[in-house]
């Protein structure tokens, strides 16, 4: 229970540390929790998790379920594109990492009644699109996400997301780069949110300050709080 306006800080479990279908998983449960939040992240954010569960303000329990992905590149992209550096091209992995999501983690937590997916850079893209191929997800926290990702308009463009709620955040700086593919995220997710208001979707695009990486587990923390506002 919580009172209007007021945010409660519930019991945490102490983190527990899981392996499913050979991914390292880490859980953040709390009393009572109904609504579980699913990240997938990358080495260097499980230094970071903790500090990003204690910015999350929420007014009800809930808990959050952190996947490690081994090959970022690959594994969160809905197909293969050029690469934009060096020759780190991206692979077509999305289908089977949504895969292990739908068939092996969540059936790992089941007493919930509402899911929702957030990640951070290409992690938001890639919930991005797991949102127009699922209608399992409550709502979608794409924080800085990869717009810039080849061929990501035009198939937003031709595909209706399946959930109720989206954030979108960037950074303000990001856009502001020679890149000539990195430079065009701004107006992409301009875009974007645009597209949705158009599809009736509840969302939002929050503007923060500095860069891509200004505080990754802040600016996705952020996210998580606005969809648990919504529901």
């Amino acid at each position: 229970m919580y009172l209007s306006g007021i945010v409660l800080w519930y019991h945490f479990t102490m983190k527990k540390e899981y392996v499913i279908k050979h991914k390292k998983v880490f859980v953040f449960a709390q009393d009572g929790a109904e609504d579980l939040l699913i990240q997938p992240i990358d080495g260097r954010d499980e230094e970071t998790i903790d500090q990003e569960m204690r910015k999350i303000e929420a007014k009800r329990p809930y808990t959050l379920v952190c996947f490690c992905v081994n090959d970022w590149n690959r594994e969160l992209s809905p197909w293969k594109a050029e690469a934009v550096y060096k020759d780190n091209a991206f692979g077509e992995g999305g289908k089977e990492t949504l895969s292990f999501v739908l068939n092996d983690l969540i059936p790992a937590f089941q007493d919930y009644k509402r899911m929702y997916l957030g990640g951070y850079s290409l992690a938001g893209l890639y919930c991005l699109w797991a949102g127009y191929q699922t209608d399992v997800f409550e709502g979608i926290a794409a924080c800085s996400p990869s717009v810039w990702f080849q061929n990501w308009m035009e198939y937003c463009q031709t595909n209706t997301l399946k959930t109720k709620y989206v954030y979108l955040s960037l950074g303000r700086k990001e856009e502001k780069t020679r890149h000539p593919v990195m430079k065009t995220v701004g107006d992409n997710i301009r875009a974007l949110h645009e597209i949705y208001q158009k599809e009736n979707i509840d969302n939002i695009l929050e503007w923060n300050d500095g860069n891509h990486f200004t505080d990754p587990e802040g600016r996705t923390a952020k996210g998580f709080t606005w969809l648990l506002g919504r529901g």
